[in-house]
Order: C-alpha cells, then sequence, then structure tokens
C-alpha cells in the first residue's frame, strides 16, 4: 500500500468518526431539549420545593416512544426507550408510495375544523388547596403538643429536609383551626399538629428505608428537643410500598412521539411549523419547545425540532428543518386518548401543510391502523393507572412522574 492509499484511508476513518461523534451529540442535545420540554409550566402548589433526586435503581423511563411495526402481528406496536438508536431523518423518497397508498394526508382538517377540538393553554395556573395525607404515596411522621408548637422551632429541620433524597411535605394544623396547612416557619402560628411526609418513589426510583429513617429520626430529635408526642410510620412496611409503587410506575412511565418528516431531499418549512404550532393554542418556552397547556398550566404536548436552535427565541426566522416531533408524556396527561388525538390531527395538518410524512421511529408512515393500536394501548395504560387509583393528570400523577 502506497503512502496515496494510507493517507485516503485515514482520511475516511476520520470522517467516519466525525460522523459518529456528530450523531451523538445531536441525540444528547435532542435528550436534553426533550427533558426541559416536559418541565411544568407552573409551580406544583403541592410542593413549594423539592429535595433533590438521588439516582435509584429504577431504568430513565422518562424517554419512551412508540415503534408502530404494521406487520400484520397481534400487538405489533410496542414502546421502546429512547436510550435506543434515534431515526436519522435521511432519504425517506421511499416512503412516499406506501404514504399515499395507506393513508391519504389530503384529508387532513382545515384550521376551522380543528379550532374547536385544540384546547386553549390557561392564562394562569388555578389555586388549589393543600392535600392530606396520602398512605399510597407517601411515608409520614407525627408532631403533636396540645399547648402548640412554635412554627418557628421547625425552620432548621425544614431546611434540613431539603437535602433529602425524596420530596418531603410539611403538613400542618393551626391551634383552633379545623383546616390543614402547608406549614411555614414564618407564619407566627402555633399548631396543635404536624405531619412531615416524604414520597415514597418519583422518576428517580423509590425511597429507600434509610432515607425514610433518616426523616423519622429528624422528626425525633425535634420532638425530643422541645418535648413533642411522636411517631413514625413503620420503615420496613413503607419501604415495601415504596418498592411495589415503583414498579408499578415504571410499568406506565411511557411517552409517545410523532414525527413530521421531510419528503426526499426537502426541507420543512420553520416559520409554516411556528405558525401552525401558535395556531393550535402552543405556546414557545424557554427551553425552545412549543407547548399545549391545560388549564391549570400543565403541558399535555410538546413540539421540538430536530435542528440546533430552529425553535430558539433568539433564531425566529429559522428556514428550514429535516424533521420535528411531538411527545406526549403518558401519566401526566388526563383525558389522555382525547388528547393523544388532538395531538395526532395536529401531527397529520403539519405534515399536510408542510408537504412532509407523519412516520413512526424506523421512519414506516403512521396509518389508521397504526394509531389505532396505539390508542388501545393507551386506553390499557389508562384503565390500569385508574384501578391503582393514580389517575392519569391528577395530582399524584404528576407528583410521581416529576
Amino acid at each position: 500500500m502506497n503512502e496515496l492509499q494510507i493517507a485516503l484511508a485515514l482520511i475516511g476513518v476520520l470522517a467516519v468518526i466525525g460522523v459518529l461523534v456528530y450523531n451523538r451529540l445531536q441525540e444528547r442535545r435532542m435528550r436534553r431539549q426533550t427533558e426541559a420540554g416536559f418541565a411544568r409550566a407552573g409551580r406544583d402548589v403541592l410542593l413549594d420545593g423539592e429535595g433533590g433526586g438521588m439516582p435509584q435503581d429504577r431504568p430513565d423511563t422518562r424517554f419512551f416512544e412508540p415503534l408502530v411495526e404494521d406487520d400484520g402481528h397481534d400487538g405489533a406496536s410496542r414502546f421502546h426507550g429512547r436510550d435506543t438508536q434515534e431515526p436519522h431523518f435521511g432519504d425517506t423518497e421511499m416512503l412516499l408510495d406506501a404514504a399515499l397508498s395507506e393513508e391519504d394526508y389530503s384529508r387532513a382538517p382545515t384550521p376551522a375544523d380543528e379550532a374547536a377540538d385544540l384546547p386553549q393553554a390557561a392564562s394562569q395556573p388555578q389555586p388549589s388547596t393543600v392535600a392530606a395525607y396520602d398512605e399510597s404515596i407517601e411515608f409520614r411522621s407525627v408532631l403533636k403538643n396540645l399547648d402548640g408548637m412554635a412554627a418557628e422551632a421547625f425552620a432548621e429541620a425544614m431546611g434540613a429536609a431539603t437535602a433529602m433524597a425524596k420530596p418531603v411535605r410539611w403538613l400542618a394544623l393551626p391551634l383552633g383551626s379545623p383546616a390543614w396547612e402547608e406549614m411555614s416557619p414564618q407564619s407566627g402560628k402555633r399548631y396543635l399538629e404536624v405531619q412531615a411526609t416524604m414520597q415514597l418513589a418519583d422518576r428517580d426510583g423509590p425511597a429507600a428505608k434509610h432515607e425514610l429513617a433518616a426523616l423519622c429520626s429528624l422528626i425525633q430529635e425535634l420532638a425530643l428537643a422541645h418535648g413533642w408526642q411522636v411517631r413514625c410510620d413503620d420503615t420496613n412496611e413503607a419501604a415495601q410500598r415504596a418498592a411495589s409503587l415503583d414498579n408499578f410506575c415504571a410499568e406506565v412511565d411511557v411517552q409517545i412521539g410523532l414525527n413530521i418528516v421531510a419528503r426526499g431531499s426537502a426541507m420543512l418549512p420553520i416559520a409554516r411549523m411556528r405558525r401552525e404550532a401558535e395556531a393550535a393554542g402552543m405556546r414557545l418556552s424557554d427551553s425552545g419547545v412549543y407547548q399545549l397547556l391545560d388549564s391549570r398550566g400543565e403541558v399535555l404536548f410538546i413540539l421540538s425540532n430536530r435542528e440546533p436552535g430552529a425553535f430558539a427565541r433568539d433564531n425566529p426566522h429559522a428556514p428550514e428543518s429535516k424533521g420535528v416531533t411531538l411527545l406526549f408524556d403518558v401519566p401526566r396527561v388526563p383525558d389522555g386518548v382525547k388528547n393523544f388525538d388532538i395531538m395526532v390531527t395536529l401531527g397529520r395538518k403539519l405534515a399536510h401543510e408542510a408537504g412532509g410524512l407523519l412516520v413512526d421511529d424506523n421512519l414506516r408512515p403512521l396509518t389508521d391502523t397504526g394509531i389505532e393500536k396505539i390508542r388501545n394501548q393507551l386506553a390499557q395504560i389508562y384503565a390500569r393507572m385508574e384501578a391503582r387509583g393514580l389517575a392519569a393528570g391528577s395530582r399524584l400523577a404528576l407528583r410521581l412522574f416529576s
């Protein structure tokens, strides 16, 4: 092999490495953008502050999308983790004939038809009262004193609890009041009873026994210092509840992604995408994704762009993109099947208006049959959540899947 051949071989190897590195960077960027897009739009009225979560053994199930295989087998529609290989929006020319034969995209609804179906964003999240202790998702430590407990006496303990692995709520019953409220060490009130509750699970995994015991020890030290009555839930039993709850949550914690891609070597017009998203009531978030919010200010689904910075506020005139993705966080969305249908309607409209294709992660056109399979899976997931007492989009679900 002469020097020219060696040089050409080295150039080829470097080019391949460069492409792999670029694809990896794009994958990481998209994952960060998606995670930011599903951040809650408003403050959680149940939790003014959440403790930093420490990673547990539970796998990361936040980024799941359906892979619809229209191959005639039962149950062909399945969910898969987004840590697997993501689609590359390359040549979609071969999909065109299949798309037009399986799905007539020219039947997309008009803006007037769709306006009646798409929910409008709320101007302000609705206020809510404090939620009582819930045994199904919380561990509880209780303090009580008939003469009352000064609010300011809890300041140090509340500060320490913010560093715990799972969110801790402080519920207080003021002397002479029938109504529970969220504890504030600056309130100047005296309380008959105070409950410190730790959430048993979240997307970082279950609360471990030693974490539950740490909260109990904190409360016991506070009681000992002031001569108050104290009791804690059984940590062994609570740890078992936490593991069971986490297992259930992992089974229903999925996301659905619908991709709109350009045909062949064409590109999608970003300005048109922006107009259609905004006409549907979506808002551009600081993270550079469009969000459709419900009346509480919670995210129903998002529209993200595959091209870096294409939806950024400081880049309103980005001309083109090879593809965009609609994402739907299943356990956080109430009335999920209806809202999924709204997302599908918008996806079809975006594809029609931009001259693109609505496809799954294998770049296969999403047909009516494929959509129906996903819808049936959603119905099964929501039925399981209802049976568990954790309705999708409820306050409990929003706390668990945060």
